[in-house]
C-alpha cells in the first residue's frame, strides 16, 4: 500500500496546497481587512472599531431582521412549492408528470437577476404588467401587489430556491418504501391523511436539509436584494456589503469586511447544520435489499387539479418571467399601453446589442471565464475526487473539508475577501479578467466536486491497477484510464459549471472593471440605466445559449443503454 501511494504524495501536496490557499487566503485576508485601521491596499494596525461601527448603528439590528425574516420567508415558500411538486411528479399518476419535471433544470436555464427583473416588470406597483391588469379588471384605484416590499422578495426568491429544494425532496420521495403509505390507505386513511401521517414525516430529514440549505442560499442572495432591496431601502447583509464597498463615497471596505465576515460565519455554521443532517438521514431510511418498485398514488379526478397546481407553480417560476422578458426585449419602450403592445412589436433592441461592442466584449468575457473556468475547475475537482476517494493518503479529509468551504461563501462575501487578498499579490491580477477567473473556480469547485466524486466512485481500482502491472504511472492511468472513463461526468459538469459562469453576478459585481465586465453586471447596469428593452434582450439570448448548454448537459449524463 505505501509503494502505491508514495508517488501520489507529491501531487497531494500540490492539489491540497492549492485548495487550501484558494480557500483559505480570502477567508484570512477578508477576516485582517475587517480588523485593519487602514484602507484596502496599506499596511495597518488591528482594530475593533469597524465592527463597533457596524454594530453600534441602530439600522444593523434591523438589517440583520430584515436578513432572517428574508431567508426564513424563502426557505418556507420554496419548501411548500417543492414539496408540491415533487409529490405530484414523483408519487401521483397526475397527466403530464415528465413536462413538470422540467422545473429541475430552471436554476440553470435563467439567471436569478432576470427572474428578479421579469417580477419586477410584472408587480411594479406603478406599471407592473399583473396590477394594471388586475386594476382594469376588477375597477381598482390601487395596484394590489408591490414588489419593493419584503413580501415581494419572499416571493421572487422563493420562486428561484424552489428548483434547488426540489431535487432534495423528489430524490427523497423516489427512494422512500411506498409499502408504508400503502398499509395506511388499507387502514382507511385518506391520501392527504397519509401524506401528512407517513408521506412528510419520513421525508422530513430531506425537508430539513433543503430548507436549512435554501436558508443559506437566500440570505446570501445578491440577486434579488440588487434589484428589490436597494431601491425599498431594505437594508440586508448582502445589499449592505454592496452599499459600503461600491455605493459610498469614499468605498468603505473595512466596514465592508466586517459585515462580510458575520454573513461568512452565519453562513458557515448553517452549512455545517445542514450536513450533519445529511449524515443523520439514514436514520429514516426505509430502503433496504430488498427490491420494491414504487406504487403510484391514484388520485381519480383529482389528478387534474394536482397536475393543474404543480403546473401552476411552474408558470410563475418560467413562463411568466421569460414571456415578459421577451416582450420587453419586442416593444420600442416599456410600459406603454397593453392595447397598443402587439402592434408595435420591434426587433430593434436585438439589433442594437448586436452592434454594440459593450456587449460583445462583455460575450468574450464570459464566454473565456466559461470555457477556461469550467475547464480548470473540473481538473482540479477530478484530481481532488480521486485524491478523497481512491487514496487512503493521510490529509485526505482536510483537502475535502476545504474544497467544501467555498459551499458556504457568499458570493458577496468572497468579492470582498478577493479584494483584500490580492490587491498586493505579487502577481497583478487585481482589476483584471483573471481575478474573476480566479474568483468563479474558488466559490464554485464543490459543485464540480461533487459531479466527479460521484463519477469516480463507480470505477472499479482493478483497472487502475491494471495499468500500474504495465508500467504506467498516475500521469498516464489518469490521462488514459481514469479521464475517458469519467467523460459523461466531466462533460456533464463542465457544461453545467459553463452556464454558472455565463450568468454569475453576485461575485462579478465586486471584482470586474470595464475591460473585464461579464454579461451578469452588464445586463444589472442596463436596467440601472433604465435600457429595459436591450437589457431584456440581452437576457434572452443568454437564457436561450443557457437552455442549449442545459440540454446537452442532460444528453451528456443520461447513462447509455
Amino acid at each position: 500500500m505505501r509503494d502505491r501511494v508514495s508517488p501520489l504524495l507529491p501531487l497531494t501536496f500540490v492539489v491540497g496546497g492549492l485548495i487550501a490557499f484558494l480557500s483559505l487566503q480570502p477567508t484570512l485576508m477578508l477576516l485582517w481587512g475587517s480588523f485593519s485601521d487602514a484602507p484596502l491596499g496599506l499596511p495597518g494596525k488591528l482594530t475593533l472599531d469597524h465592527y463597533r461601527t457596524a454594530y453600534s448603528d441602530p439600522e444593523t439590528l434591523e438589517m440583520i431582521l430584515n436578513s432572517f425574516v428574508f431567508a426564513a420567508g424563502s426557505a418556507f415558500l420554496s419548501i411548500v412549492f417543492a414539496a408540491v411538486i415533487a409529490w405530484v411528479v414523483i408519487r401521483t399518476n397526475a397527466p403530464c408528470r415528465r413536462l413538470l419535471e422540467l422545473i429541475t433544470v430552471v436554476p440553470n436555464i435563467m439567471p436569478p437577476l432576470l427572474i428578479a427583473v421579469a417580477w419586477t416588470l410584472l408587480l411594479n406597483p406603478s406599471t407592473g404588467v399583473i396590477n394594471i391588469l388586475v386594476m382594469k379588471v376588477f375597477g381598482l384605484s390601487s395596484a394590489p401587489f408591490n414588489v419593493y416590499s419584503m413580501g415581494g422578495m419572499i416571493f421572487v426568491e422563493g420562486l428561484i430556491l424552489t428548483p434547488l429544494a426540489f431535487l432534495i425532496i423528489a430524490a427523497a420521495l423516489s427512494s422512500m418504501d411506498p409499502s408504508l403509505e400503502e398499509s395506511a390507505r388499507m387502514s382507511g386513511s385518506t391520501h392527504l391523511r397519509v401524506v401528512g401521517r407517513v408521506t412528510l414525516p419520513l421525508v422530513r430529514p430531506a425537508i430539513l436539509a433543503a430548507a436549512t440549505l435554501n436558508f443559506v442560499r437566500a440570505i446570501e442572495s445578491f440577486d434579488t436584494p440588487a434589484i428589490l432591496a436597494l431601491p425599498a431601502r431594505l437594508d440586508v447583509f448582502t445589499s449592505k456589503i454592496y452599499k459600503e464597498a461600491l455605493d459610498a463615497f469614499p468605498p468603505n471596505h473595512n466596514l465592508a469586511a466586517s459585515y462580510a465576515m458575520s454573513l461568512l460565519v452565519i453562513t458557515l455554521g448553517l452549512v455545517y447544520v445542514y450536513r450533519l443532517m445529511i449524515r443523520r438521514a439514514e436514520r429514516f431510511a426505509t430502503v433496504t435489499g430488498k427490491g420494491f418498485r414504487p406504487a403510484l398514488i391514484d388520485l381519480g379526478r383529482s389528478r387534474y387539479l394536482a397536475a393543474a397546481i404543480a403546473a401552476g407553480i411552474l408558470v410563475l417560476l418560467v413562463v411568466f418571467p421569460f414571456l415578459i422578458l421577451l416582450l420587453t426585449s419586442l416593444l420600442p419602450y416599456f410600459p406603454m399601453p397593453l392595447d397598443e403592445a402587439l402592434t408595435l412589436l420591434t426587433a430593434k433592441h436585438y439589433a442594437t446589442i448586436v452592434s454594440d461592442e459593450r456587449v460583445w466584449t462583455a460575450m468574450g468575457n464570459s464566454l473565456f471565464l466559461a470555457v477556461v473556468g469550467a475547464t480548470l475547475c473540473m481538473l482540479l475537482a477530478s484530481l481532488t475526487a480521486y485524491i478523497t476517494v481512491k487514496t487512503t493518503i493521510v490529509g485526505r479529509g482536510i483537502i475535502e473539508g476545504l474544497s467544501f468551504l467555498p459551499f458556504a461563501f457568499p458570493g458577496t462575501a468572497l468579492g470582498i475577501g478577493l479584494l483584500w487578498a490580492y490587491v498586493r499579490f505579487p502577481i497583478p491580477v487585481i482589476a483584471t479578467i483573471w481575478i474573476l477567473l480566479i474568483g468563479y473556480v474558488t466559490r464554485f469547485l464543490p459543485y464540480g466536486l461533487r459531479s466527479m466524486t460521484a463519477t469516480i466512485v463507480q470505477i472499479h481500482r482493478e483497472l487502475e491497477e491494471a495499468s500500474q502491472i504495465s508500467g504506467g504511472g498516475f500521469a498516464v492511468t489518469f490521462r488514459k484510464i481514469l479521464l475517458p472513463l469519467m467523460k459523461p461526468g466531466f462533460l456533464g459538469g463542465w457544461i453545467l459549471l459553463a452556464t454558472i459562469f455565463i450568468r454569475e453576478f453576485s461575485l462579478s459585481v465586486f471584482l470586474y472593471t470595464p475591460a473585464s465586465e461579464p454579461i451578469g453586471p452588464l445586463l444589472y447596469h442596463l436596467w440601472l440605466d433604465g435600457l429595459h428593452g436591450r437589457m431584456a434582450a440581452l437576457g434572452v439570448v443568454v437564457t436561450l445559449l443557457s437552455t442549449g448548454l442545459v440540454m446537452v448537459a442532460m444528453r451528456l449524463a443520461r447513462p447509455r443503454e
